[in-house]
């Protein structure tokens, strides 16, 4: 979204840890007109929240469409790892832009585009698995589609903020975090039907259908047209730097997201890679997917349960609680059965979105409107960059040292790492839910 305040002063930055967090600005377009405390009642966020669920019951089912679609055609790893580096690669380099444009433009058009754009591009995927040509033509589709991605996420971290105001906020996220948790149960069985009796390709085109229908969908909910360009205003590289100098301003936010790169790399690679490999010798696959579910259950529980639950204070409980989601880490390592490493991933599902709902308030309360975007762009690239260092050096450190010794130690440095940003005193004073109560 472009924004048409002049840049921020670096003095106006806070410079010790002990200061409070800004309050949002006023945004031109917040709320839209509806209630606080009920996003529900306003007719933009309704069309959002529909085209949203759409979305993310497509994307859901993709990874397995897609895997099982590359594999049938190619009968080849390689191909796969290469399908999804090219859309993994562009979605991480375009965050920033991302964070920009969803900045400078209005963020329902730019998630109209970006839906328009994801949907054909998956279309183009859905035709060239269906009509069976050489997977090197994937490649330039998938590169898109993750550019796409890392299009969309900015603007999604923004947007709430101009659909609900107050309690509505965390309302708000609660019930996008909860369209999201019940599309990642259902999504992938879904997917795995699809395929298994029309093919990957088809499967495919259902998630391409329901990015077309969600753009439809977000132009439904157009927000109020932005000011004009004005002689002087920052160019969008000079709104980049101010992301920049905010985000990195902030240790309340810098912190928590250095903390989840740790985070992030040990979990992805000891969950994602070793996860399998372990749980092959142990619960078997039936146990692996039993777990997998319990952990998606949890979240789904937890996204639920934030919708009326407030808490005023809340990214103490909030870090601490993730510490749980390292447990299932050391569990693994440990070789238990089936029903402690179940138990440990359900409450890691409960920690997880407990943490992201408190997280997605907290921004859209303290960080003004019109930086969200790119805050938010800042926020996501720098958890996500170390996530294939941990993917690709986990198999490599297991071979050294054994998969249990990695297993473990990876848990207890995603843990200790959920704790670090609790020394900031600014973060730790965070309100939410002030305002409309």
């Amino acid at each position: 979204m472009l924004a048409r305040w002049p840049l921020v002063p670096a003095t106006d930055a806070p410079e010790s840890r002990d200061r409070e967090p800004p309050e949002k600005d006023a945004s031109p377009v917040s709320s839209t007109g509806l209630a606080s405390g009920r996003p529900l009642r306003s007719t933009a966020f309704r069309w959002f929240l529909a085209g949203q669920s759409i979305s993310t019951a497509g994307s859901a089912m993709s990874p397995v469409a897609l895997a099982f679609g590359v594999l049938e055609a190619t009968d080849s790893a390689a191909w796969l790892s290469a399908v999804t580096t090219a859309a993994l690669v562009p979605m991480v380099a375009t965050l920033l832009l991302g964070g920009g444009i969803a900045d400078r433009y209005r963020r329902d058009t730019v998630l109209r585009l970006a839906s328009l754009g994801a949907g054909l591009t998956q279309a183009g995927v859905a035709f060239l698995l269906l009509t069976h040509q050489p997977p090197a033509f994937l490649l330039p589709l998938a590169a898109l589609n993750g550019a796409f991605e890392g299009l969309t996420k900015p603007a999604l971290r923004g947007i709430v903020s101009n659909l609900a105001a107050g309690r509505g906020l965390q309302q708000a996220s609660s019930l996008l975090a909860s369209v999201r948790n019940a599309s990642r149960i259902l999504g992938p069985t879904a997917a795995g039907l699809l395929t298994a009796s029309v093919g990957g390709g088809w499967a495919i085109a259902a998630d391409a259908a329901s990015f077309l229908l969600a753009a439809a969908f977000f132009a439904r909910m157009s927000l109020p047209d932005l000011p004009p360009h004005a002689d002087g205003d920052p160019t969008m590289l000079g709104e980049l730097r101010e992301g920049w100098s905010y985000f990195s301003s902030q240790p309340w936010i810098w912190t928590v997201t250095l903390a989840f790169a740790v985070f992030n790399a040990a979990n992805m690679g000891v969950w994602q890679i070793l996860g399998p490999v372990i749980a092959n010798d142990t619960i078997g696959a039936e146990g692996w997917g039993l777990v997998l579910s319990a952990r998606g259950v949890g979240a789904l529980l937890a996204s639920v349960g934030m919708v009326k639950l407030t808490v005023r204070r809340p990214m103490v409980p909030a870090l601490s609680l993730m510490t749980l989601g390292a447990v299932p880490l050391i569990l693994l390592g440990a070789g238990v059965n089936t029903f402690w490493l179940a138990g440990a991933a359900f409450a890691a599902g409960v920690a997880s979105e407990f943490f992201t709902v408190v997280w997605e308030t907290a921004n859209n309360t303290h960080v003004p409107e019109r930086l969200l975007s790119r805050v938010g762009a800042h926020d996501e690239f720098w958890s996500f960059v170390p996530i294939p260092i941990g993917q690709l050096s986990t198999p490599f450190l297991a071979a050294v040292f054994g998969t249990a010794t990695v297993a473990v130690t990876g848990g207890g440095m995603a843990a200790a790492a959920m704790l670090m940003p609790l020394l900031v005193p600014s973060l730790r004073r965070i309100e939410i839910n002030r305002n409309g109560d």
